[in-house]
């Protein structure tokens, strides 16, 4: 039986997203994202438990979130999660759990900080192909901006 990885948060950006581009001029930006709970305790007090995810996009949804994304910016991420293994200096072996981002919905207002962002939800860019020499990750990349807004009324149906 398959198994299912799926990972939906909506979130603020912590810092702006950190774009850096692979051999092949694959591009891969990195961000942390902050999702926050509140809830009543069992004294009717209100509390906050923020969570601080890191959050990996490929490819034109990496530019993309470069381009338009910025501290504070409140997305909607769904992705699956990776876990990364390494040893480090001292030999000590680390980890770390990423979502791999397969969609962005920026959820800020149409204009901010004099921007424009695109209408709708954006998904993963497969705009540069699986280059040889380095492996493509494993997730969709589909990426169709203008599908989303252009009917007349919006509507589903």
């Amino acid at each position: 039986m398959r198994g299912v990885n799926r990972v939906i948060l909506i979130g603020n950006l912590g810092r702006e997203p950190d774009l850096q581009y692979l051999e092949g001029n694959i591009a891969v930006a990195k961000f942390p994202l902050a999702t926050t709970e509140t809830f009543k305790d069992k004294n009717g007090n209100l509390v906050s438990q923020t969570e601080w995810h890191t959050v990996v996009l490929w490819r034109g949804l990496a530019e993309l979130a470069q381009k338009y994304l910025h501290k504070g910016s409140l997305v909607f991420i769904e992705g699956r999660l990776r876990t990364r293994t390494w040893e480090d200096k001292d030999k000590n072996r680390r980890f770390s759990t990423e979502i791999v981002g397969d969609n962005l919905v920026m959820l800020d207002k149409r204009k901010e900080h004099g921007a424009d962002f695109p209408a709708g939800t954006e998904t993963a860019t497969d705009v540069n192909p699986a280059v040889s020499g380095f492996p493509a990750p494993d997730i969709n990349l589909n990426y169709d901006a203008g599908s989303v807004g252009n009917t007349k009324d919006d509507l589903p149906f």
